[in-house]
């Protein structure tokens, strides 16, 4: 029984002590005036009666009336009902507040002083009104009761009625009811009122009424679901509302929908406004607050408010509430919404039932708490499975197992439940749950038997919606056990009595009266026999065993029974001592072992083998075991929620092996690797469990004699909280156990609890020390089992700190989880710096014995252990850990003597001649790298990696060779390496090895040709030795000086460290020659020669051929004496005209007298008439570093002026013409940006304040003097006048969104030049349409997306403005050319350009671009390496994710931003304009332009000589920073990798895809080029310009040096000697086209990605090292014993691994092979293929000079190829017997082109018509028929059959048909390359109906299935068999 109310209060207004102005609650009385002594007096009820502060008012409000709660310091609940009314205030009052009361009206109108909303009325002008508070205080929440007794109190007052406040007062104080057990009490006041208080059922369950209800409509589902998970996650909720009623209901209803849990922190329904200050509190809480106070809540981050008049929830962005678990968040929306608006089921019927009747609110409000009952017993299914019972006396202490509950019920990674898990609350739930035997309630019985019917009912909508009705009326009744009773009888005041005058003040009480009441009550109960119903207590009942949540398949490792059976086969065979067969299985086990039951299984089998005592192993049975164990454990959390780690913990000190007499061996020192062993929770769990285990068995098996051990093994997890290992490991199943140990032990508990208070106290003081003394024996126990797993095997080595987080912060370390120890070691390499260095001093022993203290700290007091044991305790650790460090020393010492297991062979790789190993193999493991090919995915494959290994390092290569650890690959070598000089990042990593599942340090090493070494050091792999790689590479990556690269330090025979010895030089020799000219050049920057010298240089050596002696030509350079800055002086010394010699036999100058560019004649009157002329004016590099010596300017500017012009241009580089169009003579000129300030010399005058102003003047004159002879040198430019600018085009014709042309820039001083901008002003245009999109609508960087603007490049190329535009981004018809054009274009940066006023007189143009920098370059090739190369295997394998990282790279974007660019001055160049290219410092984007401009527009470029010529001029020559953009040396490393020039080649690849006939090279040429420029094999590359090449002796190489066939020094030379033997460079479909210019798309859309980036073959490396790319050599075909022809022999070629090319040739090389075959079958001394490639060649021409000029088609015969157009599909050559006998003709004709020749023969000879390349299909005997007839064909989807000829060639490998036999044009091809399968087919719809279903066949391709059908069967069978033998001879 328990007291109705405890106190009765009165509260009134008192004046505020410091005078304030606002008042204070002052208690008038308090009955009783004594304390109870079981329930003190609250402090602070005066605060809560009115929580916004007490005030006068100046109206009469009506009575409130809410329940405040406050929380006392043992955390009981007391039930404030606080009833308010308002008195006149009287004098003194009001005096106090008069002051304040007038400013706080103006503040807070219609605030807190506006209690309701009912109508006031003022008293008399000047009245105030004070509040006065009736006030109850109980630990009962009846509010409704509370709610009728102080309104009748208050009723009586108001009233008058003829009753004693006193009496009334007395009878309710003296009230007593029930707690629980469902009576009905009718209780009267003794004023003739009557109330019936029903009491619940059950107290565990909470009373809600209608506050659950109501929460739901206020807020909604989503938001009181948010708030419930907020609350159960420790999070802080405010709730605000004006209704201080509302404000405690919805605390109410949210803490009734945690049940079974309770809320254990603040709690605080309605907090008053001076408290406000509690909301900071650091602890989580539920409080109310009005929302008048809102502003003050504004600044909480992170509080989550919930507005209940507004109906929000508002979460901070800084929490995160995690949700419920899928599938019961949305399984939990639904019910709710279905119990909240039935209708919503019904919306959507066509013949809606007649309107259902809808649920009271009370029964509602039961209805949405059922829900969440149900919801818990879903999530805490099975909870007691995993209780441990610690101990059962004298008091029960219960731990749950949470890593155990999480994994089985599959939720470890859910963030809720963990965090539910480790609230607070949860720990309330289990200890006061978990107690065994005690009185259940509804969901205690929901949780053990509703479970199975739940799962049930999950897809049942109706099925779950009953289940909940049936709940929620159970929780009714519980609430209302006599639903009919509802007499209640109390009166009321009349209406509006508060609006009459009181007849006077609330009266003083009589104390004694009450007192007297109150005693006499008091009094009569002592007297009374208790009237307590003894609750009822039973055994808690279980439930049944858990499962998880959601089933899911594990995916790629679910078990099948298979798996198991083989983990199974495999430990048998280890224990029989079959270890070969072992080993055969072990890789499966150790792939099925990912799965947890395999795990399970592997822990039972050895479980049973330790039990038959085969625990002593031999040393390969020990590896077995110990490696199958590891591979276990590695995939544990450090939480071990599967329970394998507490499994294998008896094991790993169970299996041992003998090293010597009295040494032996213990499993458990080779598996402490993992993070398991150092999870303070994982040891708590395995104690609780096994002290579990020996109580129940001290309780079960009372004979003495019973040894331990023996206990243990038998009780292995039987029924709920069984040990951990096996509650998982060993499920129950029917009749498996033995009747006496059915009981489990919380049964066990359970009965003992049942009989303790029948016992005698001895017996009770006994079995407390047997359990007591259990628990003290376990923790010696695990005392040692901790050190045995914690201390290494070598203490020396300290590895335990290092690896292991938890134990490395010992002091600090505190028993939350240290789930991150491992997960940062895994991902990040160890960081030096962070303090390891130091572990090796660090006291390992102590560590340990500090963690097994904290350790035994913590269980002993939980379990209840004695002081003096565990004190006793501490002494022995240090010893039991001493002790265990003496014993392994022993260990480590015999366990280094054992031999070492056989590991697999090192593999040497091949290397180049030259190429010395600077560190041998090191045994490494090499991982997968996020390259599908690696992995054998995509190409269908085995995992060729991880592979084992050992890594190399040359003096040019790392080089890794190995073999798969996989088996089932087969004895495939994989090999990956690349050059030292393409690293571009190394870093350390951490991660496991393959194969013996370790944690190692590792390597990974990432290189710019796009391969990636992901390296795990094997253990036997020091530290020292990783580190001596790691400094050895850095030293060769980055030599102090270019001469330690690898191409200077070739040939030579000293090693990289020590200077090379000098020979003695005899007689000046070319090298010395070179060294004189640097110095010269340094010396006479002050002097003139005068070049008037007759050279006689030998011609450029054709293809690496010896130079001719008799071919001299007489060349001479520009002979004047200009008067110059330069001194004059005497004439060349020898050795200047030796280099003036080697000048002009450098590739620029034989290009620019190939384009008839420069005059080397000694005839002056013939220099005159050119425009352009070869200057010497840099020979000696004086004015530019970076250029050329002989450079070609215009004819009328002296070299003196040179000088001067060079000024104004960054790094000197003025502009110099590089090519001449042969057809308009136009001139494409390439310089750097001009200086600093704007456009500072060349449209305005320098302004410095210096003597040298007249100089700067000059120079800026000059410059434009320079430009305009430039102009003037143009045939068609030199007369005409100034108005042929783009001025003629009006701003109407620029696009309302487009490039204004002419932009509206502020004036400049110059009135020289107009500017054209190509950026994006708001122009203001007045046209109407939109001008077309063409493919130069944008050259500007306009961010990732270049939207294409008004048609600049059209505009530009004087194209018609409304031509329409193409797809594609193709260019319009190029009929429209417009006369007014600009005579040269300067195509500049736009920043350089800006604020240039345009001068419509003037003939140049300015076109300012946005260009991006070479910093964007280099970040853009980052990303696009991390996109091909990732790095680590992605999360999901899907193509989108490497097309997204592909896009965010932006390459494709600036190739096509240059393609984009280099096609507008193709345009310009072809149109007849000029164009100077002024970008950066002229050597970058400058280069990449001009030379893709040159290979656009003249084909010479695109032949291999060509190419070569154009690298040398543009990119040598020219100085592009080879050497620093590469960082070649150790300077350069900080400015890393910019990969300009690997830019520009895949430019070319993109043009090469889209006119794959134009070009004389294969693509795979360019990747040859990509490779091997940043490899450093080759001189070419190597240094910044010929100035630097010179001085170090590079450029003209010593004669004598030819003599030795000896290493290629350079990469043409290479190429030259590689094509003789293999046309591997050479393009089979080289036939270029009549039109000279090329016109790529360059849309983002129409590029691809180059697969140079994205290929590799890991049978041989990169292929780029020809010599090391040869493969084994094929074994020759045996002929059949009956002398048939020999087999064909088919070899499996593997994408991934294989290099497809090779394996699968094309034609050419077949008939090569062929020729080279009959050649050595026919004894003759075999030619080189090029020799009889020219030979065949010539005489075609011969023969076509005889025969073929009547046939008007050229060449007679040509080579063919597919008709597949566009694209570069080399399906094989065909080789033909035309009308003119044999011939060959590959349409090589490279040769063509002499180093004499002019521009015409070159366009001639490229001009050749390639109309002849298909005429060949003109004629249909010309073809090669090998089987041919008329079949049926199904057409595409949905299209006929129709009969077709049909040809097979089998010479082509194809099958073609025509429409008819005479047909000469044929209607498609089918490739036999991609045919699969020839099968026999069925007729389908449509098919000729009199045929036999036999004579139906299938050809299965690749791309789709043919189907046909033959006349009848024979010729069916006729045609299968031809194709069979087609492809069978392939």
């Amino acid at each position: 029984m328990a007291r109705l109310a405890d106190y009765f209060v009165l509260v009134a207004f008192g004046p505020h002590p410091r005078g304030s102005g606002e008042g204070q609650g002052q208690i008038l009385q308090r009955f009783p005036e004594k304390d109870w002594e079981d329930n003190p007096f609250p402090q602070g009820i005066e605060l809560f009666c009115q929580p916004s502060g007490w005030q006068l008012c100046p109206e009469r409000n009506p009575p409130t009336f809410f329940v405040a709660v406050l929380t006392d310091i043992n955390s009981e609940r007391h039930y404030c009902a606080c009833l308010t009314f308002w008195e006149p205030a009287d004098p003194t009052q009001e005096a106090a507040c008069n002051e304040d009361l007038t400013d706080r009206e103006e503040e807070e109108e219609g605030g807190p002083l506006r209690q309701s909303q009912s109508p006031t009325v003022p008293g008399p002008p000047g009245q105030l009104f004070a509040p006065k508070t009736l006030v109850l205080v109980s630990r009962l929440d009846h509010a409704e009761v509370f709610r009728n007794s102080l309104g009748l109190i208050y009723t009586i007052h108001v009233e008058g009625l003829n009753v004693g406040l006193e009496n009334v007062i007395g009878n309710l104080l003296t009230c007593t009811i029930p707690l629980a057990g469902g009576s009905q009490r009718t209780i009267s006041l003794g004023a003739g009122d009557r109330q019936v208080i029903q009491i619940p059922l059950a107290d565990s369950l909470p009373i809600s009424r209608c506050s659950v209800a109501l929460l739901f409509r206020q807020l909604g589902i989503t938001n009181v679901l948010s708030l419930f998970c907020a609350a159960l996650t420790e999070h802080k909720v405010l709730f605000l509302s004006r209704s201080y009623q509302r404000l405690s209901d919805a605390c109410r209803g949210l803490l009734a929908l945690l049940f079974p849990l309770r809320y254990s922190f603040t709690y605080v329904p309605i907090l008053p406004a001076q408290l406000l200050e509690v909301l900071s509190t650091p602890t989580p809480f539920i409080i109310g607050v009005n929302a008048a106070f809102q502003a003050e809540t504004q600044e909480l981050l992170d509080v989550i408010i919930a507005d209940l008049d507004g109906g929000t929830v508002t979460i901070p962005e800084c929490v995160h509430i995690p949700p419920l678990p899928e599938p019961l968040q949305s399984q939990t929306h639904s019910l709710l919404s279905m119990v909240l608006d039935p209708e919503l089921e019904l919306a959507d019927l066509a013949f809606p039932p007649p309107s259902t009747s809808t649920s009271s609110l009370k029964m509602q409000d039961k209805e949405l708490r059922a829900v969440f009952l149900r919801l818990f017993a879903q999530l805490l299914q099975g909870y007691r499975w995993c209780l441990h019972m610690v101990r059962i006396h004298p008091e029960p202490v219960i731990r749950f197992h949470k890593a155990a509950f999480l994994g089985q019920r599959g939720l470890v990674e859910d963030d809720f439940l963990m965090k539910v898990l480790e609230g607070m609350a949860f720990a309330g739930f289990v200890s006061e749950r978990g107690v065994p035997y005690r009185p259940i309630d509804l969901f205690d019985e929901l949780v053990a038997h509703d479970v199975a019917r739940m799962r049930a009912d999950e897809n049942h909508p109706q099925r779950v919606l009953r289940h909940v009705k049936e709940l929620a009326e159970q929780l009714y009744k519980n609430e209302n056990p006599y639903p009919a009773v509802a007499m209640h009888k109390v009166q009321k005041p009349g209406e509006a009595s508060h609006l009459r005058r009181a007849p006077r003040p609330f009266p003083r009480l009589d104390e004694g009266t009450v007192q007297w009441i109150v005693d006499q009550a008091t009094a009569k109960l002592q007297g009374a026999p208790p009237a307590v119903k003894a609750e009822k207590k039973t055994t808690v009942p279980s439930g049944p065993p858990m499962t998880a949540i959601l089933e899911r398949s594990s995916g790629l490792h679910g078990n099948s029974a298979r798996r198991l059976e083989v983990v199974r086969n495999c430990i048998s065979y280890v224990f029989e001592g079959k270890m070969l067969e072992a080993k055969k299985l072990l890789p499966a086990v150790l792939r099925a072992l990912k799965g947890r039951a395999a795990r399970r299984c592997l822990a039972q089998e050895l479980h049973l083998h330790v039990q038959q005592n085969r625990a002593v192993l031999d040393h390969q049975q020990f590896d077995f075991v110990v490696r199958m164990m590891n591979c276990c454990l590695q995939d544990c959390t450090s939480l071990d929620e599967h329970g394998i780690a507490a499994a294998l913990l008896p094991l790993v000190t169970a299996f041992c092996r003998k090293l010597s007499p009295g040494v032996t061996q213990f499993a458990y020192s080779c598996v402490q690797e993992h993070v398991v062993w150092s999870t303070p929770q994982f040891w708590e769990a395995m104690f609780y469990g096994d002290v579990q285990t020996h109580i129940r068995a001290l309780y079960l098996e009372p004979a003495e004699d019973q040894d331990p051990s023996q206990v243990r093994r038998g009780s292995l997890g039987q029924g709920p909280g069984a040990s951990l290992a096996v509650a998982h490991l060993l499920p129950r199943q029917g009749g498996e156990v033995s009747a006496q140990n059915e009981s489990s032990a919380l049964d066990v508990a359970s009965e003992q609890r049942r009989l303790w208070p029948t016992l005698s106290r001895e017996k009770q003081q006994e079995l407390v020390q047997k359990e007591e003394s259990t628990v003290f024996s376990q923790a010696i126990h695990y005392a040692n089992r901790m050190s045995y797993l914690l201390l290494p095997l070598d203490s020396s080595k300290s590895r335990l700190l290092r690896d292991r987080a938890g134990l490395g912060d010992l002091e600090s370390a505190s028993n939350s989880l240290v789930t991150n120890s491992m997960a940062g070691s895994v991902a990040e390499s160890y960081d030096t710096e962070s303090g390891f260095e130091d572990a090796e001093s660090c006291d390992v022993a102590g560590a340990v014995v500090r963690f097994i203290n904290r350790f035994v700290d913590k269980v002993c007091t939980e379990s209840g252990v004695t002081s003096d044991h565990l004190k006793g305790l501490h002494v022995m650790v240090p010893d039991i850990v001493q002790m265990h460090i003496e014993t392994l020393e022993a260990v480590h010492r015999e366990s280094k003597r054992l031999p070492p297991i056989q590991k697999p062979k090192l593999l040497r790789p091949r290397l180049l001649p030259g190429e010395e190993c600077v560190l041998d193999g090191l045994r490494v493991y090499l991982l997968p790298d996020g390259r599908e090919e690696g992995t054998g995915g995509s190409g269908g494959g085995p995992a060729l990696l991880p592979a084992e290994g050992a890594v190399f390092l040359t003096t040019y290569r790392v080089i890794f060779t190995g073999m798969p650890t996989d088996p089932l690959v087969g004895e495939q070598v994989v090999v990956r390496s690349f050059p030292v000089a393409a690293l571009t990042k190394e870093k350390r990593i951490n991660v496991q090895t393959p194969v013996e599942q370790l944690l190692q340090d590792g390597l990974q090493l990432r290189s710019c040709t796009f391969q990636l070494l992901k390296m795990a050091f094997d253990e036997e792999v020091g530290s020292d030795s990783a580190e001596l790689f790691r400094k050895q590479l850095h030293k060769l990556r980055y030599p102090p000086d270019v001469r330690g690269t690898f191409a200077l330090t070739l040939g030579s025979m000293h090693t990289p460290g020590r200077p090379p010895r000098v020979a003695k030089d005899k007689g000046p020799s070319l090298r010395t020659l070179s060294r004189n000219l640097v110095k010269n050049a340094k010396k006479t920057i002050g002097r003139q020669y005068v070049t008037r010298k007759k050279y006689n240089p030998p011609s450029w050596e054709h293809r690496g051929q010896p130079p001719l002696e008799d071919q001299e030509d007489e060349i001479s350079v520009s002979e004047e004496l200009e008067p110059s800055t330069l001194t004059p002086s005497s004439a060349l010394k020898p050795s200047d005209r030796m280099t003036m010699s080697s000048l002009v036999e450098r590739a620029c100058c034989r290009d620019y007298q190939r384009l008839g560019l420069g005059t080397l004649s000694s005839s002056l009157s013939r220099a005159k008439s050119e425009p352009f002329r070869i200057s010497p004016v840099n020979r000696m590099y004086a004015i530019c570093r970076s250029y050329p010596g002989l450079l070609i300017v215009p004819q009328s500017i002296q070299d003196n002026a040179l000088q001067r012009v060079s000024r104004c241009y960054r790094q000197n580089r003025f502009p110099v013409v590089c090519w001449r169009s042969g057809r308009s003579k136009a001139v494409l000129l390439r310089s750097g940006g001009l200086h600093g300030k704007g456009v500072v010399g060349l449209f305005k005058a320098q302004n410095a304040p210096s003597p040298g102003q007249s100089q700067a003047d000059s120079s800026s004159l000059e410059q434009e003097k320079y430009l305009q002879a430039v102009v003037s040198s143009m045939p068609r430019y030199a007369d005409a006048s100034g108005r042929n600018t783009l001025s003629g085009f009006s701003s109407a014709h620029m696009s309302s969104h487009g490039l204004s042309l002419l932009s509206a820039v502020p004036p400049v001083p110059s009135p020289r030049a107009r500017v054209t901008t190509l950026s994006n002003p708001m122009a203001a245009s007045a046209s109407r349409r939109t001008a077309p999109r063409g493919k130069w609508g944008s050259v500007r960087a306009s961010g990732r997306s270049s939207g294409l603007s008004t048609d600049v490049g059209s505009r530009l190329a004087g194209r018609d403005m409304l031509a329409p535009p193409q797809a594609n981004g193709a260019l319009p018809d190029p009929g429209f050319l417009r006369p007014q054009r600009a005579a040269l274009y300067i195509i500049g940066d736009k920043a350089q350009l800006k604020g240039v006023r345009p001068d419509p007189l003037q003939q140049w143009e300015l076109v300012p671009i946005e260009v991006f920098e070479v910093r964007q370059v280099k970040a853009s090739f980052k990303k696009l390496l991390k996109a091909c190369v990732p790095g680590c295997v992605p999360a999901e394998l899907s193509p989108t994710s490497f097309l997204r990282s592909l896009e965010e790279s932006e390459w494709l974007v600036q190739i096509h931003k240059l393609l984009q660019v280099s096609v507008l001055v193709v345009e310009l160049l072809d149109s007849g304009s000029s164009v100077l290219v002024s970008l950066e410092d002229g050597w970058d984007i400058t280069t990449q332009v001009v030379s893709l401009v040159q290979l656009l527009s003249d084909p010479f470029y695109r032949t291999l000589e060509g190419f070569r010529l154009l690298v040398e001029k543009e990119w040598l020559s020219f100085g592009h920073r080879f050497s620093h953009r590469g960082a070649h040396t150790l300077a350069g490393q900080s400015s890393g990798f910019t990969p300009v020039f690997l830019q520009f080649l895949d430019c070319v690849y993109q043009i090469h895809l889209q006119f794959p006939m134009e070009f004389e090279f294969s693509p795979f040429y360019l990747k040859f080029l990509g490779y091997h420029h940043v490899s450093r094999r080759f001189r070419t590359f190597l240094l910044d310009s010929d100035y630097e090449r010179i001085e170090l002796g590079l450029l003209y190489e010593e004669k004598g040096e030819r003599k030795a066939q000896q290493v290629c020094r350079s990469v043409w030379e290479y190429v030259d000697r590689l094509s003789k033997r293999t046309p591997v460079f050479y393009n089979y479909m080289y036939a270029p086209e009549d039109t000279e210019v090329l016109r790529p798309y360059s849309n983002v859309s129409n590029l691809k990605v180059w697969d140079f980036y994205t290929e590799e073959t890991l049978a041989e490396g990169p292929p780029y090292d020809w010599e090391l790319a040869q493969g084994p050599p094929e074994p020759p075909e045996e002929d059949r014993p009956d002398g048939g022809a020999p087999q064909s022999r088919r070899r499996v070629v593997w994408p991934c691994y294989d290099s497809r090319p090779r394996a699968q040739p094309d034609a050419i090389s077949r008939l090569l092979e062929e020729l080279q075959k009959l050649e050595t079958e026919l004894g003759r001394p075999p030619e080189r293929w090029k020799d009889t490639w020219d030979r065949v060649k010539a005489s075609q021409r011969l023969e076509g000079r005889s025969h073929g000029r009547s046939d008007g088609r050229g060449t007679p015969s040509s080579l063919l190829v597919s008709s597949v157009p566009h694209h570069r599909r080399s399906l094989g050559v065909y080789l033909q017997e035309g009308p003119v006998g044999s011939t060959l003709s590959l349409s090589l004709d490279q040769s063509d082109q002499s180093s004499g020749s002019t521009a015409s023969s070159s366009r001639q000879a490229a001009c050749r018509s390639a109309s002849t390349l298909y005429s060949q299909f003109q004629t249909a005997e010309s073809e090669n028929r090998s089987y041919e007839g008329t079949l049926y064909k199904k057409g595409a989807f949905m299209k006929p059959w129709k009969a077709r000829w049909f040809v097979l060639d089998k010479t082509k490998h194809q099958l073609r048909y025509y429409d008819h036999r005479v047909d000469k044009e044929c209607k498609g091809v089918i490739d036999l390359a991609e045919v699969e399968a020839v099968v026999p087919g069925t007729p389908t719809m449509g098919a000729p109906k009199t045929v036999d279903e036999k004579a139906f066949f299938d050809v299965k391709t690749t791309r789709r299935v043919y189907n046909f059908c033959a006349q009848d069967v024979p010729s069916a069978q006729q045609w299968v068999d031809q194709i069979q033998g087609c492809l069978s001879d392939a």
